[in-house]
């Protein structure tokens, strides 16, 4: 723990850290909180399912362009946009019942403005810190976010239920807005200028370390959505025994992360690191006990944040300081997109053939993963002794003969 004790000492590390969970905490209570204010408002809950895909499609689309517009007009400039008119059109949701369609629209919108926080703190991080420090401190980043899934569906729920959904609607606006002013108005994010990008959009794609980050990336959330899915299924919705194991999955991570960010990262570090999951994951499906179940999620989450920070260091460290936001906002739509594969596919193999079925799909989704790690480890690269920082951005120098 001494690299982090270390890593905190480094002034604005913890505030940014701090600030940039806070503004991504809506994350997490967004889905559940559309899901159970839309069903109360039209009985159905096919036609939240409708919202929530419109949402989720908003975000999938927008992840690399707002990223990149951090580019041409300023991460401040982006970050307050995308705040206001995502936060209004939630407002908007939550207190104005619509026809569905209006609804859908809403929904789209809130999604395609979602502030691009993840990708501007990821972009930040290599300013902030030294080479030594940056796969550490993107470990820790990968192991906080857990909290986020772990606490937000927690403190949403509780409020739909004991103060109604509309309040709970009011409450992700609030933690919105306050939270990424915060880390709007951060010094960091006011220092640091993303050059603006010389490639057409999507030609950062074309970068082996980053096009396999997307796809491991998608390949990694949709195990962890197929995951819920089989929990929600095994022990119903209202069952305690799911919010403990979804709880004991959270904390795998966040300790495997906090283990083993320090270790350096090698070319064959996403294979190690995704076998872990995968062992984990096919352990579930001998049994339905909820001990069992508890002490192989448990497992399998050892190795989530330190495969994340694997993504995120490579990919640091494969591009252009100028394509940075741009790829990480990439990495997030492939993320997105795994997820809703990963929940889809669980739902059908659950209608199927039952609970079991799902823990066997996110063991593939896993499993493919450790192939494509394995298949193409040559383009994964070795940082272990070199610095993980994005390559400078260079241009020609105009001289007088």
């Amino acid at each position: 723990m001494g690299a982090y004790r270390e890593l905190l000492k480094t002034p604005g590390v913890g505030r940014i850290i701090a600030a940039q969970l806070t503004a991504r905490f809506p994350n997490g209570m967004i889905s559940l909180a559309l899901l159970l204010h839309i069903e109360q408002l039209t009985g159905s809950y096919g036609a939240a399912g409708l919202v929530l895909a419109a949402t989720s499609v908003g975000q999938a689309v927008a992840g690399p362009v707002t990223s990149r517009w951090m580019g041409i007009w300023g991460m401040r400039r982006v970050l307050t946009l995308t705040t206001l008119v995502c936060a209004t059109a939630i407002l908007v949701l939550g207190l104005f019942p619509m026809v569905l369609p209006l609804t859908m629209a809403f929904g789209l919108v809130a999604g395609l403005a979602t502030p691009p926080v993840q990708s501007a703190v990821r972009t930040v991080y290599p300013k902030m810190v030294n080479s030594r420090q940056l796969t550490p401190l993107f470990s820790l980043d990968a192991s906080l976010q857990e909290l986020i899934w772990v606490f937000a569906p927690v403190v949403i729920t509780f409020v739909a239920l004991q103060a109604g959904t509309t309040t709970a609607m009011l409450l992700i606006v609030v933690i919105l807005l306050g939270g990424c002013a915060w880390f709007i108005m951060s010094p960091e994010i006011g220092r640091v200028r993303i050059p603006r990008s010389r490639r057409k959009i999507g030609k950062v794609l074309a970068k082996p370390p980053v096009l396999l980050a997307t796809v491991v990336g998608f390949l990694l959330i949709g195990a962890c959505a197929a995951v819920e899915a089989g929990v929600v299924a095994t022990f119903g919705h209202g069952g305690f025994e799911a919010g403990i194991v979804l709880a004991l999955f959270a904390i795998g991570s966040l300790t495997g992360g906090l283990s083993f960010g320090h270790i350096p990262i090698g070319s064959w570090a996403m294979a190690r690191r995704l076998t872990v999951v995968t062992i984990g994951l096919a352990l579930t499906t001998i049994s339905l006990n909820v001990f069992w179940i508890g002490g192989t999620l448990l497992l399998a989450g050892i190795g989530i944040a330190p495969a994340l920070a694997v993504v995120f260091a490579i990919t640091s460290a494969s591009v252009k300081f100028s394509d940075t936001a741009e790829a990480y906002g990439w990495i997030g739509t492939g993320q997105l997109i795994g997820a809703a594969a990963g929940s889809a596919i669980a739902g059908f193999v659950i209608d199927g053939a039952g609970p079991t079925a799902a823990y066997w799909a996110a063991a593939i989704f896993a499993l493919f993963g450790v192939i494509v790690s394995v298949v193409w480890v040559r383009s994964f690269p070795d940082l272990r002794g070199r610095d993980a920082s994005p390559m400078p951005d260079t241009e020609p120098v105009h001289t007088v003969t």
